[in-house]
């Protein structure tokens, strides 16, 4: 720092001592000392443009020369603090550190995207703003912000991916979308455990209003993980999306395809009166816990004879599921734990919820996909929890790498 500007620094703690002058808010510590280091460093920035400093007898005939100054309010971490922009006579000078027609430091757009990540909407940011630093950024402005995302989402969804994952786990949340007429939409999520056991978020994808995707849908979704390098997958987990298990077959024809078994009660109880949940409960869980298919085949016969006269639909649905339901049942209890629920991708997808819960709907299919996808970066993948997911897959991988032939170790 130079001595000159060294010496202000001085100056101002002292008034702050002296006068107490505050830290924070109009007209403090803070504010005065962005002031001072911007137009220190934009002073700087001339300097090296002219090739000489101020008053310097070397700037004689040079051929430029400074040309006074200008007033400019830029809003900063500190609060909005109006600075003196020094310019020169050709207007060749181009700053950096505070660029021309910039009214927010970077610091700030930072800020606005990070609340906007934890899920506040445009008008919670522009409070926040106004509240804690005096910052007045309008609605517009904080949505332009969030838009420079776009470029790192589009990049992010066609990023090259590992040659193969054990599993992959396929979920979906409704998000409703203004086109038209307000409707719930279905946005997908796919999530992959490496083979050294770390999550992998693989994509988000935008489907239609219904039940319209199918296995046509499915098959250019999964055709797309290809593309960018999935060579195999192990197990697929879904909730019975429609059309999954015959796009997985075309696309990755040894991949095992499992209904999640937790969505698969859900689905039962769907079906039931409150009073008779707990009961259902109970006779299912013989069944899902079984220790061979064999075994799990007779305890849903057993169910069946039971409530299949009160209940056909629950029957029907875990008969026409049955077959992605039973591959989990090959594995050790410990391994199903982790393998037959989507409980790893529904923790996520809870967070994703509350990002979009405070907004009622989206005006765009992009504005909904830009919310999510900011919300999934928010995610910390090196952070708590992180060692407690390795450590509760590296039983499941050796397991499978065993039961799957060796598929992972010969891909890497």
């Amino acid at each position: 720092m130079p001595s000159a500007v060294a010496g202000q620094v001085a100056d101002l703690v002292a008034q702050l001592q002296a006068q107490g002058l505050p830290v924070s808010g109009e007209g403090g510590l803070l504010q005065q000392l962005t002031k001072l280091v911007l137009e220190s460093s934009l002073e700087g920035e001339l300097d090296a443009h002219l090739g000489y400093a101020k008053n310097d007898a070397a700037g004689r005939g040079s051929g430029n020369s400074r040309n006074g100054k200008r007033s400019k309010t830029v809003l900063t971490e500190a609060g909005p603090v109006q600075i003196e922009v020094p310019r020169d006579r050709d207007a060749s000078f181009e700053p950096q550190i505070v660029r021309k027609r910039q009214r927010r430091l970077d610091g700030i757009d930072g800020m606005v995207l990070s609340l906007s990540a934890k899920g506040l909407t445009t008008g919670e940011i522009s409070a926040h703003l106004a509240e804690v630093y005096g910052a007045s950024v309008s609605k517009d402005t904080i949505s332009a912000i969030t838009d420079r995302v776009l470029e790192g989402m589009a990049e992010w969804q066609s990023r090259p991916l590992d040659e193969v994952y054990p599993v992959v786990f396929i979920d979906a949340l409704r998000v409703k979308i203004r086109d038209g007429q307000v409707a719930n939409r279905p946005i997908y999520l796919a999530l992959g455990v490496t083979v050294d056991g770390q999550r992998d978020f693989l994509g988000l994808w935008a489907g239609e209003h219904g039940d319209g995707e199918g296995a046509k849908y499915w098959l250019r979704v999964l055709t797309e993980l290809k593309n960018r390098g999935v060579k195999d997958v192990l197990m697929l987990v879904c909730d019975g999306l429609k059309g999954l298990p015959d796009s997985v077959a075309a696309v990755w024809p040894q991949t095992v395809v499992q209904t999640c078994v937790v969505h698969l009660l859900r689905n039962s109880f769907a079906y039931a009166g409150r009073q008779d949940w707990s009961k259902l409960a109970k006779d299912l869980k013989p069944v899902y816990t079984a220790p061979t298919e064999a075994a799990a085949f007779d305890r849903f016969a057993e169910f069946s004879e039971k409530w299949e006269r009160k209940y056909p639909a629950i029957v029907r649905l875990w008969t026409n599921a049955w077959a992605e339901f039973v591959p989990f049942l090959a594995f050790d209890v410990e391994i199903r734990k982790v393998i037959a629920t989507t409980n790893a991708i529904e923790s996520i997808n809870a967070r994703l919820r509350r990002a979009v819960s405070a907004r009622g709907h989206f005006p765009t299919e992009q504005a909904a996909m830009k919310c999510l996808y900011m919300a999934l970066m928010g995610l910390d993948p090196t952070g708590k929890g992180r060692g407690a997911w390795v450590r509760r897959w590296k039983p499941a991988l050796n397991a499978f790498d065993i039961h799957f032939d060796g598929r992972l170790t010969r891909n890497n």
